[in-house]
C-alpha cells in the first residue's frame, strides 16, 4: 500500500553526519543503490566458496546488528548477509515515503533481484516476520526456507504490553511522545526496550548495554527516526486489517519453504499463543518454543536458534521452493490506504 502522507524528512543527500555504525569482528558494511531506495547491507565473510546465501531481516526499531549474534554461529553453513529496512539502521528513508508492509517488502525483493542471491535462507524478527511472509507468498522462487523468530501476524487479542507501540501509528502521538520523553537519556530509552523485548534484560552483557547506548544516541541524531518508526507502526497495524487473498495470515498459508517458527514464553508484543496458530498456517512448519524468551530469542538464545535452523536444513535437504509468481508490487487491494 503507498503512502498517503508526503514524506517529511531531507532527502538523504542532506541528512546530517552522525557516528559511524557499528560493525562487529568478521562483519562488514556496504551501501546498496537501488530504484527509489539505498539500503545498509551488513555482511560476513564466506568461510569457504559455495555455501547458500542468507538474508536476514530486523523488526521495528531494530537494525542489521540485530543479527550480529546470531550470524557468526552460522559461518560455515551459510553465507550471511542482514539488511536495514529503509529508514532504519544505516539505510536513509525511501524516497517515497512508503514504510508500508509492502514497501518494505518490495525492498527486500529489489534487493534480491538485483544481488542475483535467490534463492535465499530467509529469517526475519517481528515486523521482518510479516515483510517477509509476503515476500515468500508472492516471490517463492527467492526463498530456500524461512526462520520467523516472534513474526509479527495478525493478533485479535493484542497483548496490554504491546499497546503503547501500536500507539505510534496514531497521527500526533509521535510528537506527543518525544515532547514527554525529551529529557530522557539514552541509556533510559535503551532500558526500557531491554525490558520490553527481552525475556530476561539481565543476559544483555554490559558490553552490549554500551554498544546499544551508542546506537540510540545516534538513531536520536536522525531526523527521520520517528517518522520511521510511526509510518512503519502505521503500515504494520494497516496491514492487521487487511482481509481476503492479501492478509498476512492468507500468506501465510501460501508459503511453500520450509519454516522455522520460534516464539518466546515471554515475548511482550507477540503472543506466545499465536504459536499454534501459525505452525498451522505455514504447511511446511516446525516450531521452537522458549518459555524463557522474549521477543527477539535471536539475541537472548542465539545458540539455540542456530541449531533449530541446522536440524531445520537437516530435516528438509533445503527442499525445492515453488516456481516463480509475481505481483509484490500491487500486491494489496487498490482501495486500501495507509499512512505508513
Amino acid at each position: 500500500m503507498p503512502s498517503i502522507d508526503p514524506p517529511s524528512v531531507p532527502p538523504a543527500n542532506v541528512l546530517p553526519k552522525v557516528a559511524a555504525v557499528k560493525v562487529a569482528d568478521g562483519e562488514r558494511l556496504r551501501s546498496v543503490h537501488l530504484a527509489g531506495i539505498t539500503l545498509t547491507v551488513r555482511s560476513r565473510h564466506p568461510v569457504r566458496e559455495g555455501l547458500p546465501p542468507a538474508l536476514y531481516v530486523h523488526g521495528l526499531g531494530g537494525s542489521s546488528q540485530n543479527w550480529s549474534a546470531l550470524m557468526p554461529l552460522l559461518d560455515g553453513v551459510v553465507q550471511s548477509e542482514a539488511v536495514d529496512l529503509p529508514g532504519f539502521g544505516d539505510s536513509p528513508p525511501p524516497d517515497d515515503g512508503d514504510y508500508s508492509i509492502t514497501g518494505h517488502a518490495r525492498a527486500v525483493v529489489r534487493y534480491l533481484d538485483a544481488a542475483g542471491r535467490g534463492p535465499v535462507h530467509l529469517f526475519a524478527n517481528s515486523l521482518g516476520g510479516a515483510v517477509v511472509t509476503r515476500v515468500a507468498a508472492v516471490r517463492p522462487d527467492l526463498v530456500r526456507t524461512l526462520t520467523l523468530v516472534s513474526p509479527a501476524l495478525p493478533e485479535i487479542r493484542v497483548q496490554r504490553s504491546a499497546v503503547p507501540t501500536a500507539l505510534l501509528a496514531l497521527p500526533g502521538v509521535v510528537s506527543l511522545f518525544t515532547r514527554i520523553t525529551r529529557e530522557w537519556t539514552a541509556e533510559q530509552r535503551v532500558r526500557g526496550v531491554t525490558a520490553l523485548c527481552y525475556g530476561d534484560p539481565g543476559r544483555v552483557s554490559p558490553e552490549g548495554f554500551r554498544n546499544a547506548v551508542e546506537e540510540m544516541e545516534r538513531r536520536l541524531r536522525l531526523p527521520y527516526f520517528w517518522d520511521a518508526m510511526a509510518r512503519s507502526t502505521r503500515g504494520l497495524v494497516n496491514a492487521y486489517t487487511v482481509g481476503g487473498q492479501y492478509g498476512l495470515w492468507r500468506q501465510a498459508e501460501r508459503v511453500l519453504a520450509p519454516t522455522l517458527l520460534v516464539y518466546g514464553g515471554r515475548d511482550q508484543l507477540v503472543g506466545y499463543r499465536m504459536a499454534q496458530r501459525a505452525a498451522r498456517a505455514f504447511r511446511d512448519s516446525r516450531l521452537l518454543t522458549l518459555p524463557d524468551a522474549g521477543h527477539v530469542a535471536m539475541m537472548e538464545y542465539p545458540e539455540t536458534v542456530a541449531t533449530a535452523f541446522r536440524e531445520l536444513l537437516a530435516d528438509t535437504g533445503e527442499s525445492a521452493v515453488g516456481e516463480r509468481t509475481d505481483g509484490i508490487v500491487d500486491d494489496e487491494p487498490a482501495n486500501q490506504t495507509t499512512g505508513g
